[in-house]
């Protein structure tokens, strides 16, 4: 049976936690909504760099931070939309606002629900009304995530959405990847590059996407935590990206709906009509051995 407590911290922190095997999670929907805290067996999931969060004008660096209605960058940070443009930056803005708590319970499940309204600040760089939610729940080492999108505007709304787990990791070395794809592509260098399961962890930084998936699930082995991670992602999410810094005890692995630049492209673009809705969903599961 799981339940919810709030604490007052810096932000409102809700708690989610399962009773009978002491799993849980943290969210804090007026940073972005964000998940801040997963824990399974008493152990830290996520990685959080606490003292950046402290400060609402930067990013947050951990947790489970929302991409809407980007993922990536876009070139000089514009786009264009019925021959205007806009000014959007990296990943978008749903990360950096205030989201509101909507429900936390239904058919005797209780979970935390967020959501964000399309407004005058969000109208300004993406000119489209909405109501976007994720309702967030534990199932034993399973961390589940719902999103809905209703599209409230008289006009289709195009998108690109996914998130951005960071992960503990404090030997990389240590690391195991099972991931559906024979190559990925550098989003530096734009070169693509043969995969055989691992990485150069010596570079300062590593930024890829895979692109050609063939199944619906990752996987990421921690031998030095005896974790096993998967993340399983419905076919709305046809891109994973990997993303470290070198020097840095944690790593990426986000589903994305769409590369970098898709509002102007249209690659793997979301569109959704008027008075239409979209779903999608995402699970994570950390199994210790």
């Amino acid at each position: 049976m799981s339940k919810i407590t709030i604490e007052q911290r810096q932000y409102k922190t809700y708690i989610l936690a399962d009773e009978t095997t002491g799993n849980q999670i943290e969210v804090v929907p007026e940073r972005g909504g964000i998940i801040t805290s997963w824990q399974v067996q008493g152990q830290e999931i996520f990685y959080l760099d606490a003292e950046r969060f402290t400060h609402p004008d930067l990013s947050i660096r951990g947790g489970n931070p929302i991409l809407f209605p980007i993922c990536g960058n876009l070139p000089d940070n514009t786009y264009t939309h019925n021959g205007q443009q806009y000014t959007l930056k990296q990943h978008g803005f749903a990360r950096d606002l205030a989201w509101e708590l909507e429900e936390v319970s239904e058919d005797n499940t209780t979970y935390i629900k967020v959501h964000l309204v399309s407004n005058e600040q969000t109208k300004a760089v993406y000119p489209f009304d909405f109501h976007l939610s994720f309702s967030y729940k534990i199932n034993g080492n399973t961390l589940e995530i719902q999103q809905h999108l209703h599209n409230s505007s008289a006009t289709p709304i195009p998108f690109s959405t996914g998130f951005h787990p960071y992960f503990q990791a404090p030997d990389k070395s240590q690391l195991e990847f099972a991931i559906p794809a024979g190559e990925y592509q550098d989003q530096r260098t734009k070169e693509r590059k043969f995969f055989g399961g691992n990485f150069d962890f010596n570079l300062d930084e590593i930024d890829v996407a895979f692109k050609q998936l063939t199944a619906n699930s990752a996987t990421v082995t921690d031998n030095s935590r005896k974790l096993k991670l998967t993340l399983d992602y419905g076919n709305e999410y046809p891109i994973v990206v990997f993303w470290t810094l070198k020097g840095k005890d944690f790593y990426c692995l986000e589903p994305w709906s769409a590369p970098r630049n898709s509002l102007n492209t249209g690659e793997n673009l979301t569109v959704v009509e008027p008075g239409a809705s979209y779903q999608a969903s995402v699970r994570l599961t950390a199994s210790f051995f």
